[in-house]
């Protein structure tokens, strides 16, 4: 049986910020029940702690200096053993994961998550004294980066993959950060974690890891280029051989419209009644005008420029005019988030929007839209297309990472043989926007046509299985 260390800066339900929390608690889970003997490395926020019944002390250690506690849990709604890193820089501090009330990063990011680096390479190592040693050390996104470069520091070393998430977050700091830290001289050098003289968490993963690993095979293939690369594109072309791009999946059993507990109306796509129903009841909610006579279009995830904000607000006017209602759910950029409350306040019965992380609206926003918008910039993956089309919500999306392997644009063609399930367009410009979204109205307004599409999205399957299979025979890979 494999041994797998799996390490992630957060995992639903027990602390989310993201998509990568969504990853981190499926894949494990689906793993487990695959016969592979899973731990799951997590840091103890005050917030997670507080959402747990119990936990027990697993080890108490010392690493570089610094003392701490593994405790041991079950993830929510799973069988996975999670081991949670104890030390006050996580467990005092109540807040987001990464950020101060002020919007910045918490001024200690780089000596927090080098803690949980550490962690993971002394457990991965046996430095950690533990009875337990993996097989597999898997590493997610910066925060946990320098952790696969610290396992070369050792002759016993585990076979080792990273997954990039997003290469826009790189987990940069400066020089006096990377000594202080009292990390070895020789991985001050480009060809190890210096990135153009600054400190790189990431490469500590893209440099060292035995496999790299992205979210979607269109994405591995847009980093080994510019722009997509931001920079270390020459670096991953030259470990292009051991850069593999697998699809993300999504929990079918907690999106399921069928089955949602968030959900006031089930529905499925055999009978399409309740999602009616649902976009009736969060129009109600919401404050909406409740009319069936015009597309809602939903928007769900962080308010930044790689969104497509950029993208939708020049058009919102024109959206509204279709007319179409537009429902809001993230936070983001004050810029962005001003700029959509006026037009909501300007335009009451057809635009609302929440700027908070609420997982309850996601879900509900998800089953009420008719169509969700997804006009990323770049998209290592996304997860809200997958979950749009599990809900019959048919996704707008660019043709860009992981939005163009999951999502196929209702051409004439693709209708015709019954192969479409959303709509997609190409260059970022507001133009090609309304264009993808004018075809989108117009065929909604074509119901029949819109259910025949519905059920074709519906009936993909995007479940971690297939996925999953993918890491098995990576995890069983020569070095």
């Amino acid at each position: 049986m494999t041994r797998l260390l799996f390490v992630a800066s957060e995992a639903y339900p027990l602390i989310k910020t993201g998509g990568l929390a969504d990853i981190a608690g499926s894949l494990p889970e689906v793993l487990r029940q695959q016969g592979v003997d899973v731990r799951l490395l997590l840091p103890a926020y005050r917030q997670l702690l507080d959402g747990i019944d119990q936990s027990r002390t697993v080890a108490e250690l010392e690493l570089a200096g610094i003392s701490l506690r593994i405790l041991a849990t079950v993830l929510p709604g799973t069988g996975v053993e999670t081991w949670l890193l104890d030390h006050p820089s996580f467990a005092e501090r109540l807040g987001n994961p990464y950020h101060g009330p002020d919007g910045q990063p918490w001024p200690d990011n780089a000596d927090r998550f080098m803690l949980l680096s550490r962690l993971a390479a002394a457990i991965s190592t046996g430095e950690a004294g533990l009875d337990w040693r993996p097989d597999v050390l898997h590493c997610n996104d910066w925060h946990t980066g320098p952790a696969v470069a610290l396992t070369h520091l050792q002759e016993q070393r585990p076979l080792t993959l990273f997954t990039v998430h997003s290469l826009a977050h790189m987990g940069l700091f400066d020089r006096g950060t990377f000594e202080r830290l009292q990390l070895p001289g020789h991985f001050w050098q480009d060809s190890a974690l210096e990135f153009y003289d600054q400190f790189s968490f990431i490469k500590g993963g893209l440099v060292y890891a035995d496999y790299i690993t992205t979210v979607s095979p269109t994405y591995a293939r847009e980093i080994c280029e510019s722009p997509g690369g931001m920079g270390l594109e020459g670096l991953l072309q030259a470990r292009r051989e051991r850069l593999v791009g697998i699809l993300n999946g999504i929990d079918h059993g907690v999106w399921n419209p069928a089955a949602d507990p968030y959900l006031e109306h089930h529905y499925d796509a055999a009978n399409l009644e309740g999602k009616a129903l649902e976009k009736t009841a969060l129009q109600r909610s919401l404050g909406l005008a409740e009319l069936d006579d015009r597309p809602l279009l939903g928007i769900v995830g962080r308010l930044v420029e790689q969104k497509g904000l950029e993208l939708i607000l020049p058009a919102l006017g024109d959206i509204l005019a279709k007319p179409a209602q537009v429902v809001v759910l993230g936070t983001g950029e004050r810029r962005y988030e001003e700029q959509l409350q006026a037009v909501a306040r300007a335009h009451p019965d057809a635009m609302a929007v929440i700027l908070a992380y609420d997982e309850s609206l996601a879900h509900r926003i998800e089953a009420s839209a008719d169509i969700f918008l997804m006009p990323s910039l770049f998209e290592p993956c996304g997860l809200n297309q997958l979950y749009s089309l599990r809900y019959g919500t048919l996704p707008l999306v660019r043709a860009v990472g992981g939005l163009a392997d999951t999502v196929v644009d209702a051409t004439p063609q693709a209708l015709a043989d019954g192969t479409a399930t959303g709509f997609v367009f190409g260059p970022p410009d507001s133009g090609e926007f309304m264009s993808a979204l004018a075809r989108a109205i117009a065929l909604w307004r074509d119901q029949a046509s819109w259910r025949r599409l519905q059920a074709t999205a519906m009936a993909q399957d995007f479940s971690w299985q297939r996925s999953a299979a993918r890491y098995l025979e990576l995890y069983d890979s020569p070095r």
